[in-house]
């Protein structure tokens, strides 16, 4: 019965794997044909995708895959058009999957696209205004971690119809906080050039909160109100108050401590332990208490 079961979960983790090694190699893709053009930093990247992969080369599609990439390497090199053929590739796999749902594979195309656009260690004017045009086709991933901070933080920077560089290297600091560069040396630049900024999580913008049977947590210093009468009204509308963040916390609502850096980050203890718990796959919403406060306005 246990050897039964453990084949059961080996089938089944093997598909969760392949499908997200499949999600994040068709953003990979997408991230990389956003300024129209490839370059080696850029092949190198991909080069390193099918050899972190290879274990998997005997399955369909990954043979598909590395072999491609790895044929195309070797010979005329990797152009658009090997790279518009293994996107087209990927399209005709992601119909077969049955693990993941739309939701989990579009949250995982969307970090595959931030590692695209990562790759060559530059983030360049017109790969964010593409981001940001996939963002606005996908509005279905609201609330969902990283689509809300990267929205919040592209809001922020497009709100001037400029980007400056230190906007871009904000933008970049952020990208490594999901993407895992391969090629070191494009790893260890990135890392010199974000070392000075410091984000420890964004704020979702718009958010859609529910209170009843919800868990909340309050951290900073509240500029608006007190910390017991929000955490009346949370009660008042059904919700739950406690003191720590676990995985059990639906929402982390961040008082407004004055920092100047505050449009685009969160900071403090709890934000890094939601963080923390949103890389191991739960779903915390980290909100600011202005538009916390406005949503509890509307509704009280």
């Amino acid at each position: 019965m246990n050897n039964s079961n453990d084949i059961n979960y080996k089938v089944f983790t093997g598909k969760q794997i392949t499908d997200k090694a499949i999600h994040t190699l068709k953003g990979l893709l997408i991230g990389i044909k956003m300024d129209g053009s490839i370059n080696t930093r850029e092949v190198n990247e991909l080069n390193l995708w099918a050899d972190k992969h290879i274990e998997l080369i005997s399955k369909n599609p990954f043979r598909e895959f590395i072999n491609a990439i790895k044929e195309a390497a070797n010979g005329d090199g990797i152009t658009m058009d090997v790279i518009e053929d293994l996107y087209w590739l990927s399209q005709k796999y992601e119909g077969d999957y049955y693990y993941y749902d739309a939701l989990t594979s579009d949250l995982q195309i969307l970090q595959g696209i931030c590692h695209g656009i990562l790759a060559d260690g530059k983030i360049h004017d017109n790969e964010i205004m593409a981001l940001n045009s996939w963002l606005d086709n996908h509005e279905h991933l609201i609330n969902h971690y990283p689509y809300d901070e990267i929205r919040g933080l592209l809001l922020n920077i497009l709100s001037d119809k400029k980007i400056d560089e230190n906007e871009r290297t904000t933008l970049m600091a952020y990208f490594t906080q999901f993407v895992n560069i391969q090629d070191k040396e494009v790893f260890n630049k990135v890392k010199k050039e974000t070392e000075e900024v410091k984000i420890s999580g964004l704020c979702t913008s718009d958010p859609s909160v529910t209170f009843e049977g919800k868990s909340f947590c309050i951290t900073g210093v509240l500029k608006r109100g007190n910390r017991s009468q929000l955490q009346n009204d949370i009660k008042k509308l059904g919700g739950n108050i406690h003191s720590s963040i676990s995985s059990k916390t639906d929402y982390l609502v961040v008082g407004d401590n004055g920092n100047q850096a505050w449009a685009f980050s969160c900071y403090g203890r709890k934000v890094e332990a939601a963080m923390n718990l949103r890389k191991e796959g739960h779903k915390i919403i980290i909100i600011h208490e202005f538009d916390f406060c406005d949503i509890l306005d509307d509704l009280l």
